[in-house]
């Protein structure tokens, strides 16, 4: 009945066989309200969504309430993660009117798509406090016919609101002490007994995790304290899939016990990541196994087979939430043996109740280390023990049927995997992490990039929508991160010609940039996000991207413009740091000027893995490495141009701002002029 049957997103797929005469978002749909003189019905959410689901069942699935929405409305689904311009503008109005936002969001629009009423999930029947979908139905049509003016007047308050700016600091200096503010609100916000910051639900804070990490590297300890702190307290458990591998959304209870059970692949790009720079930092090695056990999830459970990363897994499976996940009582003494049990119950609280629904959710009680010292086994046994013990509960997994897979693949989120997948490989030396990561370049870069533009989503050999900037700015770092691990030209070429497609196509004219370039269509208002989400905004990754870039380029038009975003932003880094993650990461890079090291491979001679096995020992945020030939090729960064090598040796350049140290030869001189030491 609805036109949603020849859409590419899951979600929308979703819902192509509800009585709702639904259309996608288009002209079509807003031609048949302007001709009948109805108002529309907006519904955005995405394919992995719970309530977006329960809503479904409840409303969009019953005929009845179906009938009112095709006799009063035209009714459009958008997929949020296929169209987050839509997202931010119409979650804004909803966040303006009711304090607060979520999926689904309901949206009521004018025939000319201005918002003038909103809210999130609606139930069938009256509860919550909140009105019933069918109840508010009735209402809104009454409204529309009976008090149009009334309507009229709200919907244009909205579109003012909409189109205002936060009122930004534009002469607000770089300096320590922004920073220092930010670290010291984290620490006075922070949760020492749990881990994480603020109330149930809990989000990880990837974003800000890694400004903490980035300060530990040049000595915070406090910074090192929490960063650690959290993270160690997300690994338990219930967040952390101890028997698959891969972080759940977020937290429903304080202590990180319960998961909201759908996984993001952006969660885990980021969060592996997180975990890799904790290790490198600390040497702590459940670091590189939480590491190593989210990038094989995403490997086993989100890949595409050509190359790509998949979207989400859904909370749901068979219409109950977590059924994938939860373990009766008997399921769990059948995956323990006798005589290892009392070492397995003391390991997960199995002798205690079950935590969710007369079911468990696993989460450790008690590290390796206190399991050896209580039951005197070594801990190499102990691992042993309690990893078989695991196998078996996955083999018992997959006999069950699996959560929805999102299959689409974004850019944008697959530029945060490709980073942690490169990264991967070049610090921990995983080849499996290495190839995953330039066979998902070569997707992006062949599949998604299409007569010169870069697209959003892909599908079933299918592209949907131009890219957004977070899409352009995620991807150049990505590819940036790669090159600086297998040090192929072809990636930072593209990365640069990405930062110039930006610069043409999606430049403000205050500062910064907008969210949509100039070819895309226009809206309501030019979206402008500049504050951190669950993913980073585009202009954060911008801003980070130019710095980077300006590093290997010495193009410092790029530094100049990132400064100027930063400057913008101003105090609001220092009051609010939980939104604005990666805008401090990207202040950080400013505060500590880059390393600029380049390393220049003769034609014959020794082998350079001892030069570059200096740079892999540790994680050095403010450092990028160019690696070429000599002569190096036409596409490489100017950090390697006319710097020879001294004979037949590798030879490394520690620049700074492109003023560079004596070229050296040996490992431990290139350590010391990157203040390291070899440990042997």
């Amino acid at each position: 009945m609805n036109r949603l049957g020849k859409e590419t997103s899951p979600y929308l797929l979703q819902h192509q066989h509800n009585p709702v005469d639904w259309y996608p978002w288009g002209e079509e749909a807003f031609q048949k309200a302007r001709k009948d003189n109805k108002p529309i019905f907006l519904s955005v959410g995405y394919a992995a969504c719970h309530w977006c689901h329960v809503m479904e069942r409840e409303s969009f699935e019953d005929p009845e309430t179906a009938m009112l929405m095709n006799e009063h409305f035209v009714n459009i689904k958008v997929d949020r993660e296929e169209r987050p311009d839509l997202d931010a503008i119409y979650m804004n109005a909803v966040v303006a009117t009711t304090g607060q936002g979520g999926w689904p969001m309901s949206v009521f629009l004018t025939p000319q798509g201005v918002p003038f009423f909103g809210g999130t999930y609606f139930p069938p029947v009256p509860r919550y406090n909140i009105p019933s979908f069918p109840g508010l139905l009735n209402s809104i049509a009454q409204a529309w016919s009976q008090d149009p003016e009334n309507i009229s007047q709200r919907a244009e308050q909205l579109k003012v609101a909409l189109g205002q700016s936060i009122n930004l600091n534009k002469s607000m200096e770089i300096s320590p002490a922004l920073a220092e503010q930010s670290a010291a609100k984290l620490a006075q916000s922070y949760d020492w007994q749990d881990g994480g910051w603020g109330q149930a639900p809990k989000f990880p804070q990837p974003m800000v995790i890694e400004f903490l990490l980035q300060r530990a590297a040049f000595g915070d300890k406090l910074a090192l304290e929490m960063a650690t702190h959290a993270l160690d307290a997300m690994t338990r458990g219930g967040m952390l899939d101890l028997v698959g591998g891969g972080f759940s959304r977020y937290s429903i209870d304080d202590h990180w016990r319960i998961p909201h059970f759908e996984k993001m692949l952006y969660d885990n790009a980021q969060l592996a990541r997180a975990y890799l720079h904790a290790f490198l930092l600390t040497r702590n090695e459940p670091y590189r196994l939480v590491t190593e056990a989210t990038l094989d999830f995403l490997l086993s459970e989100m890949r595409d087979t050509e190359g790509g990363f998949y979207s989400s897994l859904d909370a749901d499976s068979q219409g109950v939430e977590g059924k994938y996940y939860r373990w009766t009582a008997k399921e769990l003494i059948t995956a323990g043996k006798p005589n290892e049990w009392q070492l397995i119950s003391r390991a997960f609280a199995l002798d205690s109740s079950p935590n969710f629904e007369d079911h468990w959710i696993l989460q450790r009680a008690a590290s390796d280390a206190e399991l050896t010292a209580e039951f005197g086994q070594p801990e190499s046994e102990v691992r042993t023990i309690l990893a078989g013990f695991l196998e078996r509960l996955q083999k018992t997994r997959e006999k069950r049927v699996r959560p929805a897979t999102d299959d689409k693949v974004l850019l944008a989120w697959n530029g945060l995997a490709l980073a942690a997948f490169a990264e991967a490989g070049r610090y921990l030396g995983d080849r499996r992490y290495l190839q995953a990561a330039q066979q998902c370049a070569e997707f992006l870069s062949t599949q998604m990039l299409v007569e010169g533009r870069l697209y959003r989503s892909w599908r079933m050999g299918k592209t949907v929508q131009p890219a957004f900037l977070e899409d352009h700015a995620s991807f150049g770092l990505g590819l940036l991160a790669l090159y600086q691990a297998d040090h192929n030209e072809r990636w930072f070429s593209l990365a640069h010609i990405i930062v110039d497609d930006i610069l043409a196509h999606f430049r403000a004219e205050d500062f910064g940039f907008y969210d949509t370039g100039d070819f895309h269509e226009a809206l309501l208002i030019r979206p402008k996000d500049l504050q951190d989400n669950a993913t980073p905004c585009g202009n954060s990754m911008a801003a980070e991207l130019l710095l980077t870039l300006a590093a290997l380029t010495g193009l410092g038009e790029y530094h100049d413009l990132a400064t100027q975003m930063i400057q913008h932003l101003g105090s609001l880094l220092g009051r609010h740091p939980l939104a604005f993650g990666k805008w401090l990461y990207a202040l950080g890079l400013l505060l500590h000027p880059m390393k600029e090291v380049a390393v220049i491979l003769p034609d014959e001679g020794q082998s350079s893995e001892q030069l570059l096995n200096v740079l892999r020992s540790t994680w050095l945020p403010n450092a990028v490495l160019a690696v070429a030939p000599f002569p190096p090729g036409p596409a490489a960064p100017a950090l390697v141009i006319d710097r020879p090598p001294l004979g037949a040796n590798p030879t490394a350049y520690v620049c700074q701002q492109m003023v560079c140290e004596m070229p050296v030869v040996k490992a431990s001189d290139l350590a010391a002029q990157l203040g390291l030491e070899i440990k042997n």
